[in-house]
């Protein structure tokens, strides 16, 4: 693991023996470190490639840089909220089509809907999820 800029952590995964077909990539961008790590170990273990980033600024750059096929999209952050994050990743063609789950503690419908509106594919709210919860609709969004 290289650590890239203090918060970003990434994991470079190889494909398994016997295969070409490479893992999912996730891109977790979240500013609480303790969970990002536990996302860290229990999507690695489940075979995922990772990559955090702590805010919604750096989440523009690793988003078109890592290309990843999923991203799990705090709203909270610090110098981007996630809101602006998934605006910006809908208008920009080569992360466009990229699914995004946003995992966040707010829970208002007005929250949810204006999520909603900017493209979110799925929407889970971090006090009525564990991690089981959340690596099902990650499994479901990318259809494996």
């Amino acid at each position: 693991m290289s650590y890239h800029g203090g918060m970003e952590a990434t994991q470079t995964v190889v494909p398994p023996q016997g295969t070409t077909t490479f893992p999912k990539k996730i891109l977790m961008v979240e500013d609480d470190a303790a969970l990002a790590n536990v996302y860290r170990l229990r999507l690695q273990t489940e075979g995922f490639d990772f990559r955090q980033v702590a805010n919604g600024e750096d989440a523009l750059s690793a988003a078109t840089e890592y290309k990843p096929d999923l991203i799990l999209l705090d709203v909270m952050m610090p110098k981007m909220n996630g809101f602006d994050v998934l605006d910006l990743i809908r208008k920009t063609p080569e992360t466009s089509s990229v699914k995004v789950v946003m995992l966040t503690a707010l829970s208002q419908e007005s929250d949810i809907e204006r999520a909603r509106a900017l493209g979110v594919d799925d929407y889970l709210i971090k006090s009525q999820v564990v991690i089981a919860d959340v690596i099902a609709k990650i499994r479901e969004q990318l259809g494996i």
